[in-house]
């Protein structure tokens, strides 16, 4: 058995002569909220892509509950049950809302695209156990005014809870947030750090979330791991990593404290 859900150990990835990940180390554990933070370029998004198996790291190891998933193809990874949302929002914008979650769900579908076209059957209950999935994750994101709206017409925030949707349609284990409340208000930024905390609690759903926002991060983190240039600095809980150093001297000695 597994000692954590997600192990990562000592992974490097390079493009070329340049290093975006250098040795960096960590582990994730069952409905635990795992926060990655540093200036901008630090290798935070690298290491999602990593974990997806978009980027193959050449050194270190990623196991998955307790199985490494080096060398395996994002859509079985996805399979496995890790899930993402996306700094900057990919939903397909003519679609509506409802639509848009039900690609979440193609990972979980099991009919052949024939089945699926002559609607009978097991393909036909499927469908329907699909939709009631998705109309569960409209109530629990409060989007029902919006569930038959094409996404492009939607306002900034309502468009990021939905990507949030679209990634719970796909029934993690663990979800990757990558930067949940960029470009958000104040009002939106409650609005999401609540539905992050239902998830954790509600759905007991593990999470690592990157996210430049300070505030956000020390208030709900479990823990926090810190990057800058590629490498770990500092990683503990909220309260060690506003008082280290490093971490200070890599902020330049300003945001930490917001």
């Amino acid at each position: 058995m597994a000692d954590h859900l997600l192990e990562v150990d000592d992974i490097t990835l390079r493009f070329g002569g340049v290093t975006a990940i250098n040795g960096v180390g960590f582990h994730v554990d069952d409905g635990e909220l795992f926060s990655i933070i540093g200036p901008n370029g630090a290798g935070k998004t690298s290491i999602f892509n990593t974990l997806s198996q978009v980027y193959r790291p050449q050194e270190g190891d990623i196991r998955w509950q307790g199985q490494s998933i080096m060398g395996m193809r994002p859509d079985k990874v996805a399979e496995m049950g890790i899930a993402r949302t996306f700094q900057n929002i990919e939903l397909f914008a003519n679609m509506t809302v409802v639509d848009n979650l039900l690609t979440g769900r193609h990972v979980r579908m099991k009919s052949s695209w024939l089945a699926g076209a002559m609607w009978f059957g097991a393909a036909k209950k499927e469908e329907m156990e699909n939709r009631r999935k998705v109309e569960d994750i409209i109530d629990f994101l409060e989007i029902e005014a919006y569930r038959k709206s094409p996404v492009a017409l939607l306002p900034y925030g309502i468009q990021k809870r939905v990507e949030l949707g679209r990634a719970l349609a796909m029934d993690p284990v663990l979800l990757l947030l990558d930067e949940p409340v960029a470009g958000m208000n104040q009002e939106e930024t409650e609005d999401m750090a609540r539905f992050i905390l239902d998830i954790r609690r509600e759905l007991n759903i593990a999470m690592i979330m990157v996210e430049h926002d300070m505030g956000l991060v020390m208030d709900i983190a479990d823990r926090i791991m810190v990057l800058d240039f590629g490498q770990k600095i500092a990683e503990g809980l909220p309260d060690e990593i506003q008082s280290n150093p490093e971490v200070i001297a890599a902020y330049l000695g300003g945001e930490l404290s917001s």
